[in-house]
C-alpha cells in the first residue's frame, strides 16, 4: 500500500514510494526534500504532469519532484504544481507558445544534456503525457543518442482528465467503438498531412479529440463537414480544463468555432467531436465554467510539502 502520511505538528509528511530490491517501500522526507534511495546522478526523467489539477499527479511525479537537482518546466505546469517542487531544486522556465518561445526545442535538449552531464538528476516537467503532443519522443531520442540515461513518467493526458471531468465516455458501447487524437498544430509545412488525413477520421463511431486545435478550429470544423461528418454532430471546446479557471463551451460542430469565438476561448483548449459528447450531464448549457467535479478540499500541498 502506498501511503501519504503527514505530521499534524508541521503538516510535513512522508511519502512511501516504489517498491526497492527487497520488497520494502522506500521513504521520501518531504521536509528535506530528497529521497532516502536517491532517484541517481546524470539522469533525466520526463514527467507528464496531468491536464492541470494537481490531485491527478502520480505519486512518482511528486517523489521526483521532491528528489531532483534541476528542473525545466514548461508553461502549462501550473504554479500550484510547481509549489510541489523542493525548495533546493534550480528551476528552468523552457515554456512556449503561439509566437512566443523562451527557449527552441534545440536549446531545450542542449540543456538537458548539459545538466545531465554535470551529474545532476534532471526533471523535465511537462503538461499532460510527454509522449503524448509533448516532444517527449524527441527530447528522448536525443538524450539516448548522447549515451544519457532517461526515463519517461506518464501523466494523465488532457483527454482522459477532461473527459472524466464532464462526464463524457471517449468510448461507448452503440455510439463509439475507437478514439483518436490529432494536434491542430501541425510542424511548419506539414498542413497537407492533416489535410490527408481528414478523409479517414469523418467517422460517426470515432471520437476525435484535438489538442492545440483552436487556431485552426474553423478550418478543422469546415474539413470535417466536408469529408462527410455529420454537421449536427455533438462537440465541446474545453480552455484549461480541470483547473478552477476552465470554461466550456458545448455545441454542434457546424457553429462551434462560432461559439468559441464569441465566448474568446483560450489557449490551452481541448475540443472533444463525437456522439459521445451529449451524454455529458452538461450538454446543452453551451457555456460553462469551472471545473465540473468541483475542487475537492483535500489540503494537498501541507500533505506534500511546505511549498515554495
Amino acid at each position: 500500500m502506498i501511503n501519504i502520511c503527514p505530521d499534524p505538528a508541521t503538516k510535513n509528511c512522508t511519502v512511501v514510494g516504489t517498491l526497492s530490491k527487497s520488497g520494502k517501500w522506500p521513504e521520501m522526507d518531504c521536509r528535506e526534500g530528497h529521497s532516502k534511495q536517491g532517484a541517481g546522478p546524470g539522469s533525466v526523467y520526463l514527467v507528464g504532469t496531468g491536464p492541470g489539477d494537481p490531485l491527478l499527479l502520480t505519486l512518482r511525479a511528486v517523489q521526483l519532484m521532491q528528489s531532483a537537482d534541476v528542473v525545466l518546466y514548461d508553461r502549462l505546469v501550473s504554479h500550484d504544481i510547481l509549489r510541489l517542487v523542493h525548495a533546493g531544486a534550480k528551476m528552468v522556465y523552457v515554456g512556449k507558445e503561439a509566437g512566443l518561445h523562451t527557449r527552441s526545442q534545440d536549446e531545450i535538449h542542449t540543456l538537458l544534456c548539459q545538466f545531465a552531464e554535470k551529474g545532476s538528476t534532471v526533471l523535465r516537467l511537462k503538461g499532460g503525457d510527454p509522449f503524448i503532443f509533448g516532444r517527449g519522443g524527441e527530447e528522448a531520442e536525443y538524450l539516448r543518442r548522447r549515451g544519457i540515461s532517461v526515463h519517461c513518467v506518464p501523466g494523465i493526458t488532457a483527454a482522459s482528465g477532461i473527459c472524466a471531468d464532464l462526464g463524457i465516455p471517449m468510448t461507448h458501447r452503440g455510439l463509439a467503438t475507437s478514439v483518436r487524437f490529432l494536434t491542430g498544430h501541425s510542424r511548419e509545412g506539414g498542413e497537407e498531412e492533416l489535410d490527408a488525413s481528414m478523409q479517414t477520421i469523418a467517422d460517426a463511431h470515432t471520437t476525435l479529440v484535438v489538442y492545440m486545435g483552436l487556431g485552426t478550429l474553423p478550418k478543422l470544423a469546415q474539413q470535417l463537414q466536408a469529408a462527410g461528418c455529420n454537421p449536427d454532430m455533438p462537440a465541446v471546446a474545453i480552455e484549461r480544463g480541470t483547473t478552477p479557471e476552465q470554461r466550456t463551451v458545448f455545441a454542434p460542430l457546424c457553429v462551434l468555432a462560432s461559439e468559441v469565438a464569441a465566448a474568446q476561448l483560450k489557449s490551452p483548449t481541448l475540443i472533444i467531436i463525437g456522439e459521445v459528447v451529449a451524454l455529458s450531464p452538461a450538454w446543452g448549457l453551451q457555456l460553462s465554467t469551472g471545473n465540473m467535479a468541483g475542487s475537492e478540499q483535500i489540503p494537498l500541498h501541507p500533505l506534500v510539502t511546505s511549498g515554495r
